[in-house]
Parts: C-alpha cells; sequence; structure tokens
C-alpha cells in the first residue's frame, strides 16, 4: 500500500474519530494512486437504522498531486452485522471477501474488531458459494457462482465476466481462501485432486439458499433506496461528477456553489453545456 494512501487514511480519521479505516478497490491491487481511492470510515457506536453508509467524496492537495477518493461511512457495528448476514445487505460480504488492506487502525483491540468482522465476511460468502455452487469443483468455480449471483440481485451494471476478472486479478488470494473459510464455517468437504467437494448437508443448504432468497429478493429495491439516498447526502457530488466529466470527455467543469448545493438540478446545464463544447472540439 502506497504512503500517500495510509497518511490520507489517517487524515480521514482523525477527522471523523473513526476506529479504523479500510481500502480496497483495482487501486489497492494496482498500487497506483491515479483515479479514485476507495475507503471505508469505520466509526465507534451503535448498529445504525435506516438506509446506509453515507457517502462523501474528497480531494487532497499531497506532495503536489490531486489525491482523489471516494469514502463510505458507517459503524463498525453496522460493518460486522453485514458482514456477517445479519442483515439484508448483499454488498459488504461480497465485497471484503475480495483483497482489503487495514490503511489506518486506532488500536489493537479496533483491529481486532476489523478483522472479526472481515472473517464473518469470508465465512458468510464461502457458505453461500457452497449453497448455490456445484457438487464438485475448483475454488474458482464456487466464487464464480457468489459473485453471478450478487451481480444479479443487485442494481448495477457489471459487463459479463466481471466475475471472472475479479478472480483472474487475485488468484492467490481466492484459491486459498474457500478452504480456510469452510474450515472456519464450519463446513465439511472432501477434495478429489483439485477439485473441492463440499458435504454441506441438505437442511442447511435449504436454509442458506432460503436466506439468500430473501437477500436476492430485496437486492434491487435496497440498491435503488441506496442510490436514492445518495443523491440526497452524497457529500461531495458535484465536485466528483466535475472531475468524471473532465476525466472522460475532456471538458473541465466549473464547480460554483450553487452548482454544488444543488448537483442534481445543475446536471441538464452542465451535461448541455459539455455536449455542446464538445461538437464545437469536433
Amino acid at each position: 500500500m502506497a504512503a500517500p494512501v495510509r497518511v490520507f487514511a489517517e487524515r480521514l480519521a482523525q477527522e471523523s474519530g473513526a476506529l479504523a479505516v479500510l481500502f480496497y478497490g483495482s487501486n489497492l491491487r494496482t498500487g497506483e494512486l491515479e483515479g479514485v481511492l476507495d475507503f471505508y470510515v469505520l466509526l465507534p457506536g451503535p448498529r445504525e437504522s435506516g438506509i446506509w453508509p453515507r457517502v462523501s467524496y474528497r480531494e487532497w492537495e499531497h506532495e503536489g498531486r490531486t489525491l482523489r477518493a471516494k469514502i463510505a461511512t458507517m459503524t463498525m457495528a453496522t460493518f460486522h452485522a453485514a458482514a456477517s448476514g445479519s442483515l439484508l445487505d448483499t454488498t459488504i460480504w461480497a465485497r471484503f471477501v475480495q483483497p482489503s488492506a487495514l490503511a489506518w487502525v486506532r488500536d489493537d483491540a479496533a483491529r481486532a474488531q476489523v478483522l472479526n468482522a472481515v472473517c464473518a465476511a469470508i465465512v458468510t460468502a464461502a457458505r453461500l458459494a457452497v449453497a448455490l455452487g456445484p457438487e464438485s469443483g475448483l475454488p474458482q468455480d464456487f466464487w464464480r457462482a457468489l459473485f453471478r449471483a450478487t451481480y444479479r440481485a443487485e442494481f448495477r451494471v457489471e459487463k459479463p465476466g466481471r466475475e471472472d476478472t475479479i478472480l483472474a486479478a487475485n488468484p492467490t488470494h481466492f484459491d486459498g481462501l474457500l478452504s480456510l473459510a469452510l474450515d472456519a464455517a464450519p463446513v465439511a468437504y472432501g477434495q478429489d485432486g483439485g477439485r473441492l467437494v463440499p458435504r454441506m448437508a441438505q437442511p442447511e443448504r435449504r436454509r442458506i439458499r432460503r436466506w439468500w432468497r430473501r437477500r436476492q429478493r430485496m437486492g434491487k429495491p435496497y440498491n435503488l433506496m441506496r442510490l436514492a439516498r445518495a443523491t440526497a447526502t452524497f457529500d461531495g457530488a458535484a465536485r466528483y461528477a466535475a472531475w468524471k466529466v473532465e476525466r472522460h470527455t475532456g471538458v473541465k467543469v466549473a464547480v460554483t456553489p450553487w452548482r454544488e448545493k444543488h448537483p442534481i438540478l445543475a446536471a441538464p446545464g452542465v451535461l448541455w453545456r459539455v455536449w455542446r463544447e464538445r461538437d464545437r472540439r469536433a
């Protein structure tokens, strides 16, 4: 993990009074600082009700370069409950079965809380992967079944084969993870060469599938509610949108106080200006 990422995470933690800050996403894999850094800021306090997390966007000038970050904020209690599968959420455990890094942590007690939550996410994901996957297969066959199911359940557009991209980018992470997670679950399994043969009892398999069907039904409505909330509460939405527009079109968008306060109302005018500017350059 690059040193500026740790410094940015510490800055976010000190400003919010966080217990820990997790770093994840493509920039973790590549080590690059371009684009948008993805952080989860975990706060003290009870489990939250309603729609979470709170999402924000920050820019920070550091050693002559602009670092950009998208930040999801929630309490540690909410994070752990979602990771363990207690909530209707379909994102936390599917996201944190993938690689992540502890960019900042307050103390050893907070470190233990984060590790427990991430381990719970991995176990939750592994149990569902086995319940939905083949009777026997390579580890990636089970993870592939998991990611395909979660993508179908969420209100998001993923290119076909996105699950293969995730697995190919992190082969050593996923190859050994499934058996470790099933040991912790615990779910019995055998091995036939490189293939894994789960021995999950049928009542348990049916119970997990019922658990999943409820979340599957609620996945898209819940994601729509999150999206609707984010349009009203996304701190820094105008700056984030302006950066995205310039990155993809080359047209610089001025972030006026009115546009920052009313990003949705400002969007049609901004898009019209971008269209005219691109047409003029053509």
